[in-house]
């Protein structure tokens, strides 16, 4: 990829080009110990080996210790940070979270002395009251994706494998992406029983609701991706599933936390997707959110948010983590999810300090309004009244459109699913595309399954108690 440009190409070349900074500052001698000739450079700074690895732990730790010490998530006493629930970790097999792995069994699980500072358990006694665990347990949960991408392969042995290198300390969890459709899965997670399964209509824009025929797990996710139409709507729907089976397994862990590997680079490629995709009220849960499932909370932070990819790069070479890589599903090119990674990926390559900044800024916006219901699909807070706005902003052809089937005559037609989502999950089920006319063409009414804990919702919530179950005169 080419330099990034800022300026008028009409002018001169050299005045219509940013200048790129030079690769390193003042010196080649490491800015921290002063001393030693820099092995990196990070964001124009030098660093020696010996001082990177403190400086990175340092950034990591800057994060993840406020996050155990919130309100009602644990405490931060005299003698150190405790925790109020167990620790979930999401792994996925990439760079970010097999680093994060690591630091977690370096920093909270470990009594090995490192080279670069003493063991946090040796330090003062193995008996010292700063040396008590943070987390009592601890679990490493992964999420196997292969069902949905047709050409993929199933990791799960492999990760199995570096779990067991690196994170002794934990249990094991293997998930499936079908597990979000999977009654079973459900009831192990102590999800309320669904008394009818739901699908719902994407080709009208109300989402009308109706009754589904039982399908497998992993039928019923391929229906779900297969009838989403756009190509950004398919990852996006991919990486809600994979948040919402981490969160459920989190709670049912008994865990306060629940960390992923996401770095800095990771992290502003996601703020910049999610908010071209309209979860712009939600920017903030993209850096840490705290979700609450039966009156229990888990607090979902990125302890990386500070290491940008190649901090992670090098930590992984130095430290000689085999690392398995995951399966990119950001769809086509054209997708929002993969032209925004081009774009920040390049940003960071030419000007990297603009990256951070990209996390700053988002990290310091807020909702004008809080939210007290949650959108039903991806359970994030739901800005109050969006429909309505949707309306009024929205452009409506009232001409006949081949696209778009008229809705069940009002005798037919059961609830419809919008009222209960929020405006990204919204727009992520009902954008239009040239996809639109081969989906219509193929589908029938009420062919797309819903994840179970949508269905749950609208159970609990008696949705759709009176138009699916029979009145009890009548059963």
């Amino acid at each position: 990829m080419a330099a990034a440009e800022c300026g008028n190409p009409a002018t001169e070349q050299g005045e219509a080009l940013m200048q790129r900074r030079t690769k390193y500052d003042k010196t080649r001698q490491c800015i921290k110990c002063r001393e030693k000739q820099g092995n990196v450079v990070i964001r124009h700074a030098v660093y020696c080996k010996d001082c990177f690895f403190p400086t990175a732990i340092s950034k990591f730790k800057r994060v993840l210790d406020p996050a155990i010490a919130l309100p009602g998530s644990g405490s931060k006493t005299k003698k150190g940070l405790k925790a109020s629930g167990n620790l979930c970790i999401g792994f996925s097999g990439g760079l970010g979270s097999t680093v994060l792995l690591d630091l977690i069994a370096l920093n909270y699980f470990s009594s090995e002395k490192t080279e670069w500072g003493p063991s946090r358990r040796k330090n003062g006694g193995t008996d010292h009251p700063r040396h008590e665990p943070v987390w009592e347990k601890a679990s490493v949960c992964y999420v196997e994706v292969a069902g949905a991408l047709p050409e993929a392969r199933d990791r799960t042995e492999e990760i199995r494998a570096v779990f067991d290198q690196l994170a002794p300390f934990a249990d094991f969890v293997p998930l499936r992406l079908e597990d979000a459709f999977d009654d079973a899965w459900w009831a192990r997670v102590g999800g309320k029983r669904i008394p009818s399964h739901l699908s719902v209509d994407l080709a009208n824009e109300e989402l009308f609701l109706s009754p589904n025929s039982s399908s497998t797990p992993i039928e019923a996710l391929r229906t779900y991706l297969a009838s989403l139409p756009t190509q950004t709507a398919i990852p996006t729907a991919i990486q809600n599933l994979i948040r919402l089976l981490l969160l459920h397994t989190a709670h049912t862990t008994g865990s306060s936390h629940l960390l992923l590997g996401t770095s800095l680079t990771s992290l502003s490629i996601s703020l910049i997707s999610s908010i071209s995709q309209g979860g712009g009220f939600v920017v903030r849960e993209e850096t840490q959110e705290k979700w609450v499932n039966a009156s229990k909370h888990v607090i979902l932070t990125r302890p990386l948010r500070d290491l940008g990819i190649k901090e992670c790069a090098i930590w992984a070479w130095w430290r000689g983590l085999r690392v398995v890589g995951k399966e990119n599903y950001l769809g086509g090119k054209q997708g929002i999810g993969a032209l925004t990674k081009n774009f920040i990926i390049g940003l960071e390559r030419d000007y990297p300090s603009t990256v951070s900044t990209i996390a700053r800024t988002c990290g310091k916006l807020a909702p004008k309004d809080a939210s007290e219901t949650r959108c039903a699909l991806c359970e994030r807070p739901a800005q109050p009244g969006v429909q309505e706005w949707k309306e009024r902003i929205s452009i409506r052809e009232f001409s006949a459109d081949k696209n778009t089937r008229a809705p069940p005559p009002a005798t037919e037609a059961g609830p419809g699913l919008t009222p209960h989502l929020c405006y990204a999950c919204h727009t992520t089920l009902t954008s239009r595309s040239s996809r639109g006319a081969a989906i219509a063409s193929t589908q029938s009414v009420g062919t797309t399954p819903l994840p179970t804990w949508v269905q749950s919702r609208l159970h609990m919530q008696s949705v759709v108690a009176n138009f699916l179950l029979p009145d009890e005169d009548e059963a």
